[in-house]
């Protein structure tokens, strides 16, 4: 059910060590998942595979890594190694990211990202049953015509999970069509998730005679822990203020009667004013959208949260942060969490 993102400080060798050991951490809690992302400056293949030498049991996973970032060939040349390397625990998160990093971060059309995706798939998944035979394709977005002439093993998970991240209910019916589960964004709510993201979830699931019960909902959760609350709060209301002012969340906030205050946000982020965009994140969107609480409330009130997913990846701020306080909150959350998953069915 629970997942931790892993964020580690250091850097150079150091890094990968210090990851290391909040991942040793993280599988010793009780955790059924690490997860980690990729930006312009970061891989996230390199990091999984330090995840998957440093532990044995735990499942590892990106959410997430860019789809456009890569061929599917090479894709499913570096998730076999990957596969292997952990002993078939690997589930590969995707996404495209926004139009314009398409286009300006990776040299590829913007145009229809959930199709583009949806091909992705379809290629990755002929891709990664290379040792049964040739893979010839020939689509929108994709040209591949392969042949193997040398030994190419079975991997050792038959179906590869992969699950694709969607906001918008274009993506969100592309992940009912082809993936194995939806990696949410940390400003989803219950009551987006329940609203938007299942029903259109379903409807992708019946254009191809799917059960949407095998597409996976994730969650990701903001925590934070502190003796501040009130400090606190005001760190999450600039989290959730950073990503309001686009125009991505437009329907979630108008979902939740939002809209004007996005407004503010929106336009106070023009001025660059950040004591106003905070001041404008209404107090019932903290609630919904993270969690901040003083030591020892965290797993009560994670619950409440996790009901809405079918697996939940908890990470501390990812906004005004160093990357050390960023690793101290990831083992915060694990220390907060440990003795609930020890006594968890």
């Amino acid at each position: 059910m629970y997942g931790v993102n892993v964020f580690s400080g250091g850097h150079g060798r150091e890094r990968f060590e210090r990851a290391a050991r909040v991942v040793r951490r993280a599988e010793e809690a009780g955790f059924e998942a690490v997860w980690t992302g990729e930006l312009y400056n970061r891989s996230g293949t390199i990091p999984l595979a330090n995840f998957a030498l440093a532990s044995s049991r735990i499942r590892i996973g990106t959410n997430i890594a860019y789809g456009v970032g890569r061929s599917p060939l090479i894709w499913a040349a570096e998730a076999r190694d990957l596969d292997e390397m952990s002993d078939g625990r690997l589930t590969l998160g995707l996404g495209n990211g926004t139009a314009g990093m398409m286009e300006n971060w990776h040299g590829v059309t913007g145009e229809a990202p959930a199709l583009r995706m949806e091909e992705f798939i379809d290629v990755f998944r002929q891709l990664w049953r290379l040792h049964e035979g040739p893979v010839h394709h020939d689509g929108r977005f994709y040209r591949v015509h392969l042949q193997t002439t040398a030994d190419t093993p079975p991997p050792v998970q038959d179906r590869l999970p992969i699950w694709i991240a969607g906001v918008g209910p274009r993506m969100v019916l592309a992940a009912g069509k082809k993936a194995d589960g939806l990696v949410g964004h940390p400003m989803f709510t219950g009551r987006y998730v329940t609203e938007v993201v299942r029903p259109q979830l379903a409807a992708g699931a019946e254009q191809e005679d799917r059960d949407v019960a095998d597409v996976a909902v994730m969650g990701i959760l903001m925590c934070l822990i502190t003796d501040d609350v009130e400090a606190g709060r005001r760190k999450m209301a600039y989290a959730i203020a950073q990503y309001a002012a686009s125009k991505v969340y437009d329907k979630l906030f108008a979902l939740h009667g939002w809209t004007a205050d996005q407004m503010v946000i929106r336009e106070a982020a023009q001025r660059r004013d950040i004591d106003a965009m905070v001041a404008a994140v209404p107090d019932e969107a903290i609630d919904a959208i993270g969690v901040v609480c003083g030591p020892g409330d965290l797993a009560g009130r994670v619950e409440q949260h996790a009901r809405d997913y079918d697996h939940l990846a908890l990470v501390g701020m990812p906004w005004g942060v160093t990357v050390d306080q960023a690793e101290q909150e990831t083992l915060d959350i694990i220390e907060e969490m440990a003795p609930h998953l020890r006594t968890a069915p």
